[in-house]
């Protein structure tokens, strides 16, 4: 039998099983395609113990792996890859061996991806679509925004008010955008002006990574919690817009300091934090917090961030200023055809000069976020970002910002 009779005989077996529900094993919340995510977790499927496949030679099933791997490049047939993945232990290793970060393949493939740095070389391209009825953004992979099948789904973020400063709960499952969850990957956070924004994840993102305190992370009943809630929340970027002179007529200014991001990363040879698997927390790990805080204890937690204090080391990003365009009268940016109708939320990211960087790594858009129709979005982003950092930038955009405008 030849290598691709061998692989054409896997997949069909792959699939006989996701027909048997095998997605509904690996997924959470089922409403649609757009919406499907495939959990990152191991589950032993008995058709496969069965199967010839069980008893193959390691070497010929290696090979059949990793020619499966590089012919599955896009969804929806890359979910083959991650079936693989889900068979048992050992295909899962090999899986992770083979399987490579999207900043060497530039490929999504596990949820744990959306955590870890873009492509080196070139622009990630997404999408993202606002629902205002229910104030809430999904997150696609895919190139084509106006087709008719929505791409790859891959976050949700639900915009939640509170008196003092607002909320966008991020998550992996489009159905379930809560803090309870145990999809939730971490939240953005507003002043209430709307001008400076704090960026948590759920899990350290690098080691000695510091716990901010916060209701969220107040112990609770035994009976009500996943296992998987977070134990804390940990800032990762601070974001600030400055005032605007000429109000929503012209463009905004904004500043990134990526917290767990050193400067270093984008010289060449440079290194950026990378997870490598989500964190099984239990109770036994949450920090001993108190129940609730002052309000003078949430307005302290973002006056002394990175944006207000020392920022030596850390990368610090600015959006790219705009040109006035004389003919069209309006400030313009290249966006390589990306962006197609004029917006105040437009922007460019780049590494800002207090970096140290000179030359074409300063020039580089590192993420790139634009309007193409009504409630469409463009969002393209790279190395050394993340999916879940840039899609947290990009919602600090859609908030008010009462004292710029």
């Amino acid at each position: 039998m030849s290598i691709k009779s061998i692989i054409q005989d896997m997949k069909g077996e792959l699939g006989s099983i996701s027909r048997k529900g095998f997605d509904v094993k690996f997924g959470y919340g089922m409403r649609s395609r757009s919406h499907r995510v495939v959990q990152d977790s191991s589950v032993p499927v008995d058709a496969f113990k069965q199967s010839c496949w069980a008893n193959m030679p390691p070497e010929l099933l290696r090979d059949v792996l990793i020619r499966i791997e590089a012919s599955e490049s896009s969804w929806p047939p890359r979910k083959n890859v991650v079936a693989c993945a889900g068979v048992c232990r050992n295909w899962r290793e090999i899986m992770k061996e083979i399987v490579k970060t999207p900043e060497i393949s530039g490929k999504l493939t596990y949820p744990i991806s959306l955590k870890q740095p873009g492509p080196r070389d070139s622009l990630l391209q997404c999408y993202i679509k606002r629902n205002r009825s229910n104030q809430t953004y999904y997150l696609y992979l895919g190139l084509n925004h106006a087709s008719n099948d929505d791409g790859k789904f891959l976050l949700a973020a639900r915009k939640c008010r509170r008196p003092t400063c607002t909320d966008y709960i991020i998550s992996l499952n489009g159905d379930d955008v809560s803090k309870g969850s145990s999809t939730y990957i971490g939240k953005l956070r507003s002043n209430f002006l709307g001008t400076k924004f704090t960026i948590y994840d759920a899990q350290p993102p690098n080691a000695g990574a510091k716990v901010t305190k916060s209701r969220s992370t107040r112990l609770i009943n035994v009976k009500q919690v996943s296992p998987r809630v977070p134990a804390g929340n940990y800032p990762v970027a601070h974001i600030s817009y400055e005032l605007n002179v000429l109000g929503s007529r012209g463009p905004r200014r904004m500043q990134c300091v990526m917290d767990a991001i050193p400067a270093s990363s984008i010289e060449p040879g440079g290194v950026a934090p990378t997870q490598t698997e989500f964190l099984h927390n239990n109770l036994d790990t949450f920090p001993s917090l108190p129940f609730f805080r002052s309000k003078s204890t949430r307005l302290e937690s973002f006056l002394s961030g990175p944006l207000s204090g020392q920022k030596d080391g850390m990368l610090v990003l600015r959006n790219k200023a705009p040109r006035w365009h004389e003919q069209l009268q309006c400030w313009c940016l290249n966006f390589n055809g990306r962006v197609t109708v004029a917006s105040v939320k437009n922007f460019q990211l780049v590494a800002s000069p207090e970096n140290g960087v000179a030359g074409q790594e300063h020039e580089n858009v590192i993420l790139q976020f634009g309007k193409v129709g009504k409630d469409v979005f463009t969002m393209d982003y790279q190395y050394p970002i993340s999916a879940f950092q840039a899609f947290a930038i990009c919602l600090s955009s859609f908030d008010t910002k009462i004292a710029c405008e």
